[in-house]
């Protein structure tokens, strides 16, 4: 049984700077459960162009509001309750207009080190 809370995970190596907030990683690669476990911050009025060239993942709102933007221009609204899945490697935008916290899973699992690189000439990927 693995049993963490985020007081355990807060300032440690699991407490990772994504690009445009922080990744709260409870569950990773090296804990056998074949799909990471994060609690991610959103920094209020950030934009991020995103995609996940190796992973699936879901994301479900638990607080703040902001958008996830497909690349034909389709936005969608993000409040608590809410939930997206990239089932297609989607590149995507991500924007908060709060700060945003979402839990978020990953197939396959996070190795625990990655981080977006954000620029203005294309999409961050890992």
């Amino acid at each position: 049984m693995i049993i963490r809370s985020l007081d355990d995970i807060n300032g440690s190596a699991r407490d990772v700077f994504w690009g445009n907030g922080q990744s709260r990683r409870f569950l990773l690669a090296k804990d056998g459960m074949g799909y990471s476990l994060t609690d991610t911050v959103v920094n209020a009025g950030s934009e991020s162009l995103l995609e996940y060239k190796n992973h699936m993942e879901a994301c479900y709102c638990i607080e703040g509001e902001g958008e996830v933007e497909d690349m034909e221009g389709n936005v969608h609204a993000i409040t608590p309750g809410t939930m997206y899945a990239l089932d297609k490697h989607d590149k995507h935008y991500l924007r908060a207009k709060t700060t945003m916290r979402l839990v978020c899973v990953f197939t396959p699992p996070l190795a625990g080190h990655e981080s977006h690189k954000l620029s203005d000439d294309g999409s961050s990927a890992y």
